[in-house]
């Protein structure tokens, strides 16, 4: 016995099982997923001896380039480093895409340059204004790598140790009769005066790093977005 099954005329009909399961599914980001927290500080860790050796090798391949173009040695010095240069923009544009979830947007290709019999095609990437801002990004961003580095690991450190300051306090010399930082601050003395102080302390940077680590990713992947991607935020 067979049915038959009639689609009324306007309505679209259900879709089949296989469709289904063919239809491709909605890319879901391992950013908003669990363990982002970790991502986030590898992010900002990681960003401070990635930026030093960037910023090391920039300013030195642009400073060797530029005072050696006279004698014609600075113009394959300013592609290496500009080469250099696009590499680390990949790099960061792959841990901009994994920490945050949204990756950047192509990067612009400049047309091909008809000048390839004259070596004009070899050094085409001298020509790429892309490839500058790369550059500038390499170098920009090593300051403010600093700064996201010092502030996530004064959060990270610096909220486990004021939490446990009653487990290591007895080290601490105690001189002229101060009695910690309390003292220092407020006048008041007394070991569990001084103890309770740390320990908020303590308590507000752990509450505190989440937001504060998600805005220091926030603001170091916004410069890698407007320099390595033509201001696209």
């Amino acid at each position: 016995m067979t049915t038959t099954t009639h689609v009324q005329p306007g309505r679209p009909s259900p879709p089949s099982s296989s469709s289904a399961l063919s239809a491709p599914m909605p890319a879901v980001s391992g950013a908003r997923g669990g363990g982002r927290f970790g991502r986030e500080v590898g992010y900002l860790l990681s960003g401070l001896p990635m930026g030093i050796a960037a910023f090391v090798l920039m300013v030195t391949g642009f400073a060797l380039g530029v005072s050696t173009l006279v004698i014609v040695l600075g113009l394959p010095v300013l592609a290496g480093t500009l080469s250099m240069a696009r590499y680390l923009a990949r790099v960061e544009a792959d841990h901009i895409a994994a920490v945050t979830g949204r990756p950047l947007p192509p990067r612009h290709r400049e047309p091909a340059s008809p000048e390839k019999g004259s070596g004009g095609g070899r050094w085409k990437i001298v020509r790429d204004p892309q490839a500058w801002r790369e550059l500038a990004h390499a170098v920009l961003a090593f300051p403010l790598r600093v700064v996201t580095f010092s502030l996530a690991v004064t959060w990270l450190v610096g909220g486990l140790g004021e939490l446990t300051y009653g487990l290591w306090s007895w080290s601490l010399p105690r001189d002229d009769g101060k009695d910690g930082l309390m003292d220092l601050a407020f006048g008041i003395t007394g070991r569990g005066p001084d103890i309770a102080f740390n320990t908020a302390i303590g308590v507000f940077l752990l509450l505190t790093t989440v937001p504060v680590v998600r805005g220091l990713t926030v603001v170091q992947a916004s410069l890698g977005r407007v320099l390595l991607r033509r201001g696209e935020l």
